[in-house]
């Protein structure tokens, strides 16, 4: 017969290995600029070399503004969105890697937004390139319910959560 202790410690070694496990990708990568002085040298002739620094960034998602004011069905609202998904992960596949890779293994936290027209949804994609997001404006074929060219939505992500926030975080849920 097995030792009640025996089981409790396999019980938490196991608990241990898998919460070790399930944090290790989220650690992420940040740079910061790291002065280095040399005796006698000013600040101004100091060389920058970068510093990497880990944060937990566990709460990382992916947002989608879907206009309102082109009336689209749920079911063509809802493709559009996937259009968005395919095109920000292909993007954040080149230029955030690891953002992507830690919200893959944290959930892949999807947000569908609302927003009333074309220049509030373009004012949103013009502001995540500012903060350095991914986003991607949709512009619907036409072969269905809207005109050629339409913008229709704007993915962004995925990134941290703080950060997508501050670029939509006004907005409502769809």
């Amino acid at each position: 017969m097995t030792d009640p202790i025996s089981i409790l410690f396999g019980i938490f070694i196991g608990f241990f290995a898998g919460f070790c496990y399930s944090k290790r990708k989220t650690m992420v990568p940040s740079t910061t600029k790291k002065e280095k002085l040399s005796d006698g040298e000013s600040e101004s002739e100091s060389e920058s070399e970068e510093e990497i620094v880990y944060s937990d960034t566990s709460d990382l998602k992916m947002v989608f503004v879907v206009r309102q004011d082109l009336k689209m069905g749920k079911g063509k609202s809802a493709a559009q969105c996937c259009h968005a998904a395919i095109d920000i992960f292909r993007k954040a596949k080149k230029r955030h890697p690891e953002w992507l890779q830690a919200w893959e293994t944290t959930g892949c936290a999807k947000v569908a937004l609302k927003c009333p027209d074309e220049e509030t949804l373009l004012a949103i994609a013009s502001h995540a390139r500012v903060m350095g997001l991914d986003s991607s404006v949709i512009q619907d074929a036409g072969r269905t319910q809207i005109a050629s060219g339409s913008k229709t939505v704007v993915g962004i992500g995925p990134a941290p959560v703080d950060v997508i926030d501050k670029v939509t975080g006004h907005l409502k849920l769809f």
